[in-house]
């Protein structure tokens, strides 16, 4: 059996699926990325007068994710520690690896979770980072 777990306190999916599914213990969740919750605005984002993509502030967007994963991990009951596994997509690796590496290290202290790091062409939004984890809550939570 399992549970989908949908919250207005993360931005809106962009497709027909739920912030994440909960399965036993296992909580995963759907690709997150960094659109802020209220506005559905793209933190960092910066676009030319025909409304094109001019550049965007990869730190800006890494923070942003994280309080979104964060969001749906609360939304589950589920907490930042629980986190077990996390893979995450970057559009341009030469240029962002570094700067995302410090902020993903800022955020992971302690518990540290494996962790993938692909780097790809494109996103279905103008977004630079996308975050998939899986978390395992403690028995009874």
């Amino acid at each position: 059996m399992s549970t989908g777990i949908r919250t207005d306190t993360a931005p809106k999916p962009v497709g027909a699926y739920p912030h994440a599914r909960r399965v036993g213990n296992l909580l995963f969740l759907s690709g997150v990325g960094p659109r802020d919750p209220a506005t559905n605005a793209i933190p960092g984002n910066a676009y030319n007068a025909d409304g094109t993509l001019a550049g965007y502030d990869i730190v800006a967007q890494c923070r942003q994710v994280f309080a979104n994963v964060r969001a749906v991990l609360e939304a589950a009951g589920a907490r930042w520690e629980d986190l077990v596994d996390v893979t995450v997509f970057l559009t341009d690796m030469a240029r962002d690896f570094t700067a995302y590496n410090k902020i993903y290290a800022e955020h992971f202290t302690t518990a540290q979770p494996c962790r993938t790091t692909l780097g790809i062409t494109a996103l279905p939004t103008p977004i630079a980072i996308e975050l998939k984890c899986i978390a395992a809550l403690p028995e009874g939570r």
